[in-house]
């Protein structure tokens, strides 16, 4: 037997085209990533939260040189709402993305330690939490919720919560 999977998102030519929150929170992950530490791969990340206090809250990937020891800005952005919002869900997240060796064209989604994060955090709030993603420059793609990202993410109510 054979299935699949699917994903539907919704695709903007640009930022232009966004209801002005959702242009607010891609502006807000743009200013933010200029201050992204990324003096080794030159990838700089950008991230904002909008909770649903009405807060948006942001976050840059902060590297290391052990790379191991580095964190993306889509972990540092949900560990810090948890953190400092413990009883704030996140509605919307907004990731954008620059390079120094060229401009990206294109919507990067996050990586695959991320989207498990991310989910997870989905999960325990049992609210879904939009996503808008986008490169330098270019399209913008709307996904409605962290699943659409990992339809196969690690989830068991095998294991104990303690």
């Amino acid at each position: 037997m054979i299935e699949t999977f699917s994903t539907t998102y919704k695709s903007y030519g640009s930022i232009d085209e966004l209801i002005p929150i959702d242009k607010k929170l891609l502006k807000k992950a743009e200013e933010i990533l200029e201050q992204a530490y990324s003096v080794y791969s030159g990838f700089s990340v950008g991230a904002a939260a909008l909770l649903d206090n009405g807060e948006i809250i942001v976050a840059n990937n902060q590297e290391n040189i052990a790379y191991p020891s580095s964190m993306c800005a889509e972990r540092v952005l949900f560990y810090f709402c948890k953190s400092n919002f413990p009883n704030c869900k996140i509605e919307k997240v907004a990731i954008t993305v620059k390079a120094v060796e060229k401009t990206i064209d294109e919507p990067i989604s996050p990586c695959g330690a991320c989207r498990q994060v991310m989910f997870e955090y989905e999960r325990n709030q049992q609210n879904s939490i939009k996503i808008l993603l986008k490169g330098e420059v270019g399209k913008v793609f709307e996904l409605s919720s962290i699943e659409d990202l990992l339809p196969l993410a690690f989830k068991t109510d095998i294991l104990k919560r303690y």
